[in-house]
């Protein structure tokens, strides 16, 4: 950072505004910056099998580094830690998470043989410490994994939230549920910027509950006869617990399909986030029972090549076969740019005579966004009261009805813009385009090297 920003409060993401994914933010102040999350993005290339796994170009920081304090995860998604394993060494700071993020970064930095972080510090949801010129407390936030936090990062003269991906859950399974009192008095002590999530600002009304999904997919699963699978997110440890407790209502048993499902349980355990009821069984043990006693979990509800559910479709699976009159349940939202992989993983379970009730076509509630809509967030913006609101993670539609929902919210100011533009959150709000060079890097399995990405 340059002399003449060293006294403002500044934003600059080099991954994530102008898109969903690939989340890289830096905060600037008295010439230091604090990262927050480095994730990835999948991208689909024409005639691969697998996506391409790409991550942002971090050259500007990277040439600074001895400049950056550290970097914090939000969360254990993807999009937000899926790039450390790869881009780490090129930033050599202290990296700081929560017990569950930072039990998922060192599983995804094991399967990768990736570099984990020399300093990988674990901070409790609510604690607050000093990360170069910031204090920084992480709160709390309801969201589709858990112990997800916003980051309240604050000097003597301002006050920022960064909210992360969040929603309003007041029943999420696993986790507390949405409280606004940290937020209201933050509200009410005064906040100088909002950067805000913007990924379901164009859908009106609020994002369901997990509770509401555990009610759907009960009703759907209690009336089936043979073998279920249920598709849904890795992440979703909340969804893995319901089915748990689905599995022993039923007199089914749980077993867990797909090595990303089965890490993600096995470090949700480690931290003491599942309770003792959850206690699936070996999935090799699946294929052993009667058809109506099997109730599985998979990954692949995106229709990915080589994931559970596709090896269950070309019946290549090797602990379960799925025969005419079982049921899979898709609980899960199709990503934009899927839809083609989905009609073929649902065409092909269909031709076998196995039923498929996708979340996207039924009437039941049987899976639940990780993001707010607009009444959310409207609640937000009314609870903290912002002079300025910076809508992120998001393409610039999404980003745009954010910012519309912002001002008919009573936010003053509102700034758009894209990756690399360098945005001013205080003393005076504004905004610098094309501050910094961005781009994209895509890992090379072959090579196991980054190259750019085309």
């Amino acid at each position: 950072m340059n002399d003449s920003l060293s006294s403002d409060v500044v934003f600059l993401p080099l991954g994530g505004c102008g898109e969903i994914g690939m989340n890289f933010n830096l905060f600037g102040h008295a010439d230091q910056w604090v990262a927050v999350d480095c994730g990835i993005t999948l991208e689909q290339v024409p005639g691969a099998l697998r996506p391409s796994v790409q991550m942002p170009d971090l050259s500007f920081i990277a040439a600074r580094r001895e400049q950056l304090a550290g970097l914090i995860v939000t969360h254990a998604h993807e999009d937000h830690l899926g790039a450390l394993p790869y881009l780490w060494e090129q930033l050599r700071c202290p990296v700081y998470a929560t017990p569950f993020a930072a039990a998922v970064l060192r599983h995804k930095t094991r399967s990768r043989r990736g570099v984990l972080p020399s300093s990988l510090i674990e901070i409790e949801p609510g604690e607050q410490i000093k990360v170069g010129p910031f204090n920084i407390e992480w709160i709390p936030i309801t969201h589709s994994t858990p112990e997800t936090c916003a980051l309240s990062i604050t000097t003597p003269q301002s006050r920022i939230l960064h909210t992360a991906d969040w929603k309003i859950d007041a029943d999420p399974v696993v986790g507390s549920a949405w409280s606004s009192r940290r937020f209201s008095e933050l509200g009410d002590e005064g906040i100088d910027a909002v950067i805000c999530d913007s990924t379901n600002a164009m859908q009106a009304g609020r994002s369901p509950s997990e509770g509401e999904v555990a009610v759907g997919l009960r009703q759907v699963i209690q009336r089936c006869e043979g073998r279920v699978v249920v598709g849904c997110f890795s992440s979703n440890v909340a969804r893995m617990q319901t089915l748990a407790s689905i599995a022993q209502l039923t007199g089914r048993y749980l077993g867990v399909l797909g090595r990303s499902a089965a890490g993600m349980a096995q470090c949700a355990q480690q931290v003491g986030l599942l309770p003792e009821n959850f206690q699936p069984i070996h999935a090799e043990h699946l294929g052993y029972l009667p058809p109506a006693e099997v109730l599985g979990v998979a990954t692949g509800s995106q229709g990915e090549w080589g994931a559970a559910l596709h090896r269950l479709m070309v019946q290549t699976h090797p602990d379960l076969a799925l025969e005419a009159g079982d049921t899979v349940i898709l609980s899960s939202k199709t990503i934009p740019g899927n839809e083609a992989s989905v009609q073929r993983l649902i065409e092909g379970l269909r031709g076998r005579n196995i039923e498929v009730i996708s979340a996207d076509d039924s009437e039941q509630i049987l899976h639940a966004s990780g993001h707010p809509c607009q009444g959310e967030l409207a609640d937000l913006y009314q609870i903290l009261k912002p002079t300025l609101a910076i809508p992120v993670h998001g393409e610039a539609e999404h980003m745009k009805a954010n910012a519309n929902v912002a001002r008919e919210s009573g936010v003053d100011v509102t700034l758009t813009g894209m990756n690399g533009d360098l945005f001013y959150l205080s003393p005076t709000p504004g905004v610098r385009r094309r501050y910094a060079e961005v781009g994209r890097l895509q890992w090379c399995e072959e090579t196991e090297r980054l190259i750019g990405a085309t």
